[in-house]
């Protein structure tokens, strides 16, 4: 099972449980003058080690952050690593803290089409599952009263049923095989910000769309991710059935994941259709939800620098 489809069965109560703030920088200890700090990095694994001042916490229990509803609230950090940092000023990447529940999982013991723990085979695809799924749409056609062999309706449940593997095909996907091997090491430790990437999601308490802009913003630690990865990384987990606030939360984790920053900063602007054109019908309503991780949760001054580069024109 890969990291990401991990994250997509988290809940975000789960989600800040598996991340922890201790090991991240104060906004007191942090300065603007990003070019005098150094990112720790190990030589062999590419992967980060901790701030010194910050060993005596390494090991301490997760922290629950809060990841709200508003443009300037903020998220929750993810750390974790047990290196020792090399003397002089650091600063820490965001690594996520291991978990004894993520686990790589071999057999069979969860599968869920047989019982036969020596049959080795692979599961069906998603397109398989595209006859049940039209005899689903027709049953549904007709519990509406409609006729479904009437001519407007013949293939209406077949295109539904593809339009439906479409919408999610997230779930098809994983970080590792979008990333395609797209990180690369480069002396770059200034904030890089993608904006107004469009986002379109499935409600998954009333199956309807909401859609919006993502913006994302990290701040590198001698490893930058290709641009376009950052739209892949939201396709990845806004074509799924999704709410927005655990929509946020997995872009920001997903990021830290590809390229152990500073700091990630997410932030999502949406026009939900279960509020447009059902319930209470408020057409110009509109959610923003924000995560905020590592140096943008801890420095104010990182934080607002993020915001205005996101609501400028």
């Amino acid at each position: 099972m890969s990291f990401t489809r991990q994250l997509s069965e988290m809940s975000a109560s789960e989600l800040n449980d598996a991340i922890d703030d201790t090991n991240f920088p104060q906004a007191h200890i942090l300065s603007r003058g990003r070019n005098n700090s150094v990112c720790s990095t190990s030589s062999t694994s590419g992967t980060s080690s901790l701030a010194a001042a910050n060993d005596d916490v390494a090991n301490g229990s997760a922290a629950t952050g809060q990841s709200t509803v508003q443009a300037t609230a903020t998220g929750t950090t993810a750390a974790g690593g047990d290196e020792v940092a090399p003397s002089g000023p650091v600063r820490p990447r965001l690594i996520l803290k291991s978990n004894s529940s993520i686990v790589e999982n071999d057999g069979h013991e969860n599968c869920t089409f047989h019982h036969d723990l020596e049959l080795d085979h692979k599961p069906p695809t998603r397109e398989a599952l595209l006859p049940d799924m039209a005899r689903s749409y027709r049953l549904l056609l007709g519990g509406l009263g409609e006729n479904p062999d009437r001519q407007g309706l013949i293939k209406t449940p077949e295109r539904a049923a593809k339009a439906m593997l479409y919408f999610t095909k997230g779930y098809d996907q994983n970080l590792e095989d979008v990333l395609n091997g797209a990180v690369f090491d480069e002396d770059h430790d200034e904030m890089v910000v993608v904006k107004d990437i469009e986002m379109f999601s499935m409600c998954e308490h009333h199956l309807v769309p909401f859609y919006g802009k993502v913006s994302i913003g990290y701040l590198p630690c001698n490893k930058i991710l290709g641009l376009s990865k950052l739209a892949r990384i939201v396709e990845i987990f806004s074509r799924r059935l999704q709410v927005q606030e655990r929509l946020t939360k997995q872009i920001a984790v997903a990021v830290t994941q590809a390229v152990q920053p500073a700091g990630v900063a997410v932030v999502v602007e949406g026009v939900h259709m279960c509020m447009v054109m059902r319930g209470v019908q408020k057409i110009n309503s509109k959610t923003v939800t924000s995560t905020m991780l590592g140096v943008f949760r801890d420095d104010p001054k990182t934080r607002e620098e993020f915001l205005n580069l996101v609501n400028s024109k």
